[in-house]
């Protein structure tokens, strides 16, 4: 693993989102959807809480993240730069591992400005910081299992539309999987229960820092990115 090859093309996907509207459109759109949920919730209904921050970032997410990754590996397909880069001296894993960096940097850039939400809660009441810094890992964490699954859709095909809808079918499934256990057996519902994003994050949120849920969040991270190489490889290969 060459980790110069990775800062190259992490920082040239990162030159690549701000050089173009993609990082401002994303940034700004979650901020202003959020911020009216957040002022909603704060002045109409009194509540000074994070729970909005942390119960809406992950159904924006499911949009977001197969949008900021659908033209990732997709569209250099499509224009056959990704041919040209594979001919060079770079490994497939260099290269996912590259863009998933970049696109993870830019979700903690759009994630950032929400700790302005906290500042302003503070003044009103008091908060858990547990539960905050519980949250705001799992807000984290869920956002690179989102983006690596994303990713990885990318690397299926030409088109995408396609990716983008193949990686949001995904992440809402594995997100919502925690809402339809009732309808499963006990023996099934512990297993779905256990592979569900939602029930990990919910851990989290509450500001439960499990073990079993980093490695959760760490084998699905780790998973999807070995997908995402292994579609790389198979190009190479064709």
């Amino acid at each position: 693993m060459n980790w110069s090859n990775i800062k190259y093309i992490f920082l040239k996907e990162l030159r690549s989102f701000f050089n173009s509207p993609v990082a401002y459109i994303v940034i700004i759109v979650y901020l202003v959807i959020l911020g009216w949920f957040f002022t909603s919730n704060l002045f109409l209904n009194g509540q000074s809480t994070m729970r909005t921050v942390f119960e809406m970032t992950p159904f924006l997410l499911m949009i977001f993240a197969p949008a900021m990754t659908m033209r990732l590996i997709s569209e250099e397909r499509k224009s056959g730069t990704l041919e040209l880069l594979i001919t060079k001296p770079v490994k497939e894993a260099e290269i996912i591992l590259g863009k998933f960096f970049a696109v993870w940097l830019l979700y903690f850039f759009a994630l950032l400005p929400t700790l302005c939400y906290y500042i302003t809660v503070t003044f009103i009441g008091k908060l858990d910081l547990g539960a905050v810094i519980g949250g705001y890992l799992g807000l984290l964490l869920l956002g690179a299992v989102f983006l690596s699954i994303s990713l990885f859709c990318s690397s299926l095909t030409e088109n995408q539309i396609v990716a983008f809808i193949v990686s949001f079918l995904i992440v809402f499934a594995l997100f919502m999987l925690n809402e339809v256990l009732m309808y499963f057996p006990s023996s099934v519902a512990s297993t779905l229960e256990y592979i569900s994003v939602g029930y990990h994050f919910g851990n989290m949120a509450r500001g439960v820092i499990d073990t079993r849920d980093l490695i959760y969040y760490g084998s699905a991270i780790g998973f999807s990115l070995f997908l995402g190489t292994t579609m790389l490889e198979k190009r190479r290969l064709a």
